[in-house]
Order: C-alpha cells, then sequence, then structure tokens
C-alpha cells in the first residue's frame, strides 16, 4: 500500500522499502500536475520497461534555451514583477526549469531587432572601432537577469555574419528573397540582397585570406574580454551558425576545409582566454564534415566538442559512435511555426528522445520568449517557451516550456543517461549525482496506460493518463 504525502508517495511494500516517488503529468488541457497517488508491483512479474542503473551512459551537462534580442524585448514589454517571475522561473535552481546552460549569438541572429555586427568598419582589421553597445540595451540586461538567479549559468555563443566587409558578397544575408519564400511567408522581409550577392552551400563566403582570418580571430577575443568586463563570461564558442545555409537573413555559408583554416586562427586566441571551441553549428546529416575538421592539423587539436540541430540531428549517432569521448551538443531546437501546439510539443520530444538517445550531452531549445505570433524581424513566425500579449501586458508558459521542464527540472549536471530495455521504449532515463533516478515517458495513446516498470530490482506501475507526458523520480 501507498501512504501519500503531497506529490510525493511513500511506498511501503518490501520490495519499495526507503524509496520515494515523485510523479508529475503534462496533457493538453492540464500542464505540471503533480499526481498523488501510484499502484506497486511485485519486483519479479513481467513489466514493460527496464531501467538499468549499472549501465550509466554520457553524461548530461545541462539543459537551456538561447539568449536573443526579441527576447528581451517581447519581456519588456511586461511589467518589472512579471518579468522577474518568468526569470526567475527558468533560471532559479530548484524553482522552476532550472536552466543550467543557454546560446548566445555573437551580433545579429535572426532574432535581432536588426542587422548589426560589432564593428562594420571597412577595412579595420586591428578592429580599433569595435563595440558591443548595442547589446548593452537588451542580451547584456537579459543575461544578466539570468545569472541574478542562477550566477553559474553557463553560457556560449557563435556567430551568424561575420561583419559584412569579411564576407566575399559585403552583405549580412546570404540568399535574396525570392517570390517563392513570400508565398510560404508573406510578412517576409526584403533584405535587399541582389542575385549576384547570393552564397550557396559548399563554397565559402568569408574571404579566405589570412589577414582576415587573423583579424576576425580578433573580433571573437574582443567579444570574450567586452562580456567579461560585464561580468559574462562567455565558456565556449562555435565558429559559425548553419554553416551549410544560405539564409536570407544573417548567414555565411563556408566548407569545412574553409572553418578548419579559420579554427587553426581562432584556436590560439581561445586558448590564451580559456575558451573551449566546438565545432558546428552542424545542421546537416554529413559526418564527413566533421571529420574533415577533426582530422585537419590546423583545427583538430582545438576542437572540444560539434554542435548539432536540425538536419544535423542525422549525423550526432554516428559521431557518437566514433567519437565517444567528444562533448556533443544539441545547439537549436528546430522552431515551430509560431503557434506553440500541442502538436509540436509531441514532435519536439521525438527530438528530445532522439538526440539524447544519440549521445547529446545537452539540450537546447530556441526562443525563450517572443510576443504573440512569434515572428522575426525577417518575417519568420516561430515557436517560445514564451508568449507575450503586448497589448494586454499578459504572458503564458507554453507546452514546450512544460515539456522541456519535465527533464530539465530533475535531471540534473552530471547526470548520466541510463540503459533502458523493454517493448515500451517512448522514454527517457537518467541518474543523477545523488542517485535517484528520473525516468521521463509518453503515453500517446488516447486511453490510461498502466506503465510496468522495473528500475534496478524494483518495480512501479504508474497509471498514464492519455496524450501525456510523465516524469518520475525515484529517490
Amino acid at each position: 500500500m501507498a501512504v501519500v504525502a503531497g506529490a510525493a508517495v511513500l511506498l511501503n511494500t518490501a520490495a519499495m522499502a526507503q524509496t520515494r516517488v515523485e510523479w508529475v503529468t503534462t496533457t493538453p488541457t492540464a500542464s505540471w500536475v503533480e499526481q498523488k497517488g501510484m499502484q506497486t508491483a511485485a519486483a519479479t512479474g513481467p513489466t514493460d520497461a527496464e531501467i538499468n542503473v549499472a549501465q550509466p551512459l554520457q553524461t548530461i551537462d545541462g539543459f537551456g534555451a538561447c539568449f536573443n534580442e526579441l527576447g528581451w524585448t517581447s519581456l519588456s514589454a511586461l511589467s518589472k514583477s512579471d518579468r522577474e517571475h518568468i526569470v526567475r522561473e527558468l533560471f532559479a535552481p530548484g524553482v522552476g526549469a532550472n536552466f543550467t546552460i543557454c546560446r548566445m549569438p555573437i551580433g545579429a541572429n535572426d532574432f535581432s531587432r536588426d542587422w548589426y555586427s560589432y564593428d562594420e568598419t571597412p577595412g579595420d582589421f586591428a578592429l580599433e572601432h569595435f563595440s558591443i553597445a548595442n547589446d548593452e540595451q537588451t542580451l547584456i540586461p537579459f543575461i544578466k537577469s539570468a545569472q541574478q538567479y542562477n550566477p553559474k549559468l553557463k553560457v556560449w555563443a557563435s556567430p551568424w555574419s561575420p561583419p559584412t566587409w569579411m564576407k566575399y558578397n559585403k552583405h549580412y544575408a546570404a540568399a535574396e528573397v525570392k517570390p517563392e519564400y513570400r508565398q510560404m511567408m508573406p510578412t517576409l522581409a526584403d533584405n535587399g540582397l541582389k542575385p549576384e550577392q547570393a552564397g550557396k552551400e559548399g563554397t565559402n563566403m568569408f574571404i579566405q585570406e589570412d589577414k582576415y582570418f587573423t583579424a576576425y580571430a580578433l573580433y571573437f577575443a574582443k567579444f570574450i574580454e567586452a562580456y567579461q568586463k560585464k561580468g559574462i563570461a562567455v565558456s565556449m564558442v562555435m565558429p559559425q551558425n548553419e554553416f551549410n545555409s544560405a539564409q536570407v537573413f544573417p548567414s555565411c555559408t563556408w566548407t569545412a576545409t574553409g572553418l578548419a583554416r579559420f579554427v587553426g586562427f581562432l584556436g590560439p586566441q581561445m586558448q590564451q582566454r580559456k575558451v573551449d571551441v566546438f565545432f558546428g553549428t552542424m545542421e546537416r546529416a554529413k559526418e564527413a564534415l566533421v571529420d574533415t575538421v577533426l582530422h585537419d592539423p590546423r583545427s583538430g587539436k582545438y576542437i572540444r566538442g560539434v554542435g548539432f540541430q536540425w538536419a544535423g540531428k542525422g549525423a550526432i549517432a554516428g559521431i557518437h559512435e566514433r567519437y565517444p569521448n567528444l562533448t556533443l551538443y544539441q545547439s537549436e531546437q528546430e522552431c515551430g511555426d509560431g503557434k506553440n501546439d500541442w502538436k509540436y510539443c509531441v514532435y519536439t520530444w521525438s527530438l528530445m528522445k532522439h538526440y539524447l538517445s544519440s549521445g547529446a550531452n545537452a539540450y537546447m531549445y530556441w526562443n525563450i520568449s517572443l510576443k504573440k505570433g512569434g515572428v522575426s524581424r525577417w518575417g519568420w513566425s516561430q515557436n517560445s517557451l514564451v508568449t507575450v500579449d503586448e497589448a494586454a501586458k499578459t504572458y503564458q508558459f507554453n507546452y514546450e516550456y512544460y515539456l522541456l521542464k519535465h527533464l530539465s527540472h530533475y535531471v540534473k549536471p552530471g547526470a548520466k543517461r541510463l540503459t533502458t530495455s523493454g517493448a515500451f521504449t517512448n522514454l527517457l532515463a537518467f541518474q543523477n549525482p545523488d542517485k535517484s533516478v528520473v525516468v521521463v515517458a509518453q503515453n500517446d495513446s488516447n486511453q490510461d496506460r498502466v506503465l510496468r516498470l522495473k528500475v534496478g530490482k524494483q518495480t512501479l506501475a504508474p497509471t498514464l493518463k492519455p496524450d501525456s507526458f510523465n516524469t518520475l523520480i525515484i529517490k
């Protein structure tokens, strides 16, 4: 029999002696509901899934999202107390999402207020005009507000585009706005790119000369130092966001060989400042691109990890298998269409299962907060953890926030993913440094489902609600 105390259940059977279980559920109609009862089962009968605590897999570094300008401007539309409540819920240890690692852009990204870089003075190879003044209005207060609640928050960074004068096309974008794009997204903004300025996959848009590589590595170094003076330590950088993709917003295509050459200049600058370099972000299912950079003597010695996103999910499992000691991040969750509906939340779960089951050490959502509709400066509508209604001065946490919280609230940095077996595979399992076990499971059917779950020598039998996400914490 079970003795209920709030959301915790003390199981008094011989098999479950000294075991304490917490259980939280999210459905389309009720988010983050603490369950107050659970049936137990004998340790010996048949089970649907077994969690093997004796076979730990990769270490989890943490969960998080991305700081960007429109995230901060949307939160700034709210009252100070509401804004602080949201930031506390996201970052304060033990409160809500428990975010421990987050991304930021180096210069403009697609959710900036507009295009900018830290030095748009042509030919300024010494970067005498370098300035982060733009960020003092948005990114810096955003990050520092999070640091107030979690001073140990790790921040890493990547550029979407170098300064325009360092690129062959002298433009921040890499693709022109074509009529077929407007058919899909009528609000798409014109970027002024001419056809002859467009880039394409498999080419280097960055000028491949040593003086430009030297200046760009210095650009990264000055960024690290400028943020450090503001009390923000950037612990890792990736050289380019989605280096294969020519986009209508800030972007820059590179070849893997071109990036390897640049990392040869970037690595020493970052090494001097005790900042790690990862390769990425990888948005293609082409493992050979990673091999090129890891095996190149100019770059391989500096690479400490790789970031994967979008179609890059097709490469992460193979890279993990061949480089089992290499740190791998899911660097940007696919971003949805601004509807923030349950259907996309379910798709997000499939992404989380894929990346974490394929060896990812960290998982990062994309937009933290956006105004209603989720429209970027360049006309793209995307999802976010929080939606702000600017007119009503209200906000809501979206489905995907609660799903991410089902993992991030309980799975601590240093946790190990655990091996699972059995007929039921719609789950993930972890063991925290304190030896507590976290199991996250989805019931994707339209009926209640009893899940007989063996954890070590103990067996649980929770009844999962229809169309639900569930987290069980076994202590």
